[in-house]
């Protein structure tokens, strides 16, 4: 069987560069596009030695054009102190990302998901989350750039889907750990891991009641592989 191609990216992130690896150990021929804002190169060294690996310097925000089989577009800052760093940049990002993602998945008829987040749901009244539920977000915060740009790329792919037929995947990924994450991203584990290696006392934000889901970046990368394998749409990954 011929190898297919796919695209991830953000491919040099937590996320994306766990992705490239598990695609590449199924076979595939895996272009990893990354502009390095928050993706690491050491993230994917080990990978660059595997000559069905490419990566490619490139900010999604600007088109881009090569054939593929598969995308997945999990390219944008996921962490409050990445995204609120450049907050015009990662709502472009979200936005001008997405449709370029789209049009080349409809230049050649490819299957491409989109890496939402719980974060659509924003400050949300209802817990846990049905798919009927359409959130309570703050349209101006702080973290709005993050938020509504998740919010604003879901809608475009299902636009493109209605209009173009575009073979779409949605995932909402929520909090997840695993290697490869950057130490001061701010996250709940991360920020554990760092205060207890220091010796630093625990930091527990709020009255201490609220509640999480946790998943590991394996469990992660084999839900967004079983949907972009399927003949579904939507995926929360939790």
């Amino acid at each position: 069987m011929m190898k297919k191609t796919v695209l991830v990216t953000g491919g040099a992130g937590f996320v994306g560069s766990h992705l490239c690896r598990t695609l590449l150990g199924r076979g595939e021929r895996v272009i990893c596009m990354d502009n390095f804002f928050t993706g690491r190169m050491r993230n994917i060294e080990p990978l660059k030695a595997n000559p069905d690996f490419e990566v490619v310097t490139h900010d999604v925000m600007l088109p881009y054009s090569f054939y593929v089989d598969e995308i997945y577009n999990l390219a944008c800052p996921a962490s409050p102190p990445h995204y609120q760093r450049d907050p015009l940049a990662t709502y472009k990002t979200s936005i001008y990302g997405a449709i370029h993602a789209l049009e080349l998945a409809d230049k050649w008829h490819a299957k491409v998901l989109q890496a939402s987040t719980s974060e659509v749901y924003g400050d949300a009244q209802v817990h846990p989350q049905p798919e009927t539920y359409w959130g309570n977000v703050n349209p101006h915060g702080i973290r709005s750039c993050y938020d509504e740009g998740k919010r604003g790329a879901e809608t475009l792919f299902f636009d493109y889907h209605r209009e173009h037929g575009t073979r779409i995947k949605i995932v909402r990924i929520f909090n997840t750990y695993g290697p490869n994450m950057n130490p001061e991203d701010g996250r709940v584990v991360s920020n554990f891991i760092m205060q207890a290696l220091r010796g630093e006392d625990i930091t527990i934000y709020g009255d201490g009641t609220q509640t999480r889901s946790f998943q590991y970046v394996d469990d992660l990368v084999r839900g967004l592989l079983l949907l972009m394998d399927s003949g579904g749409m939507k995926l929360r990954v939790r």
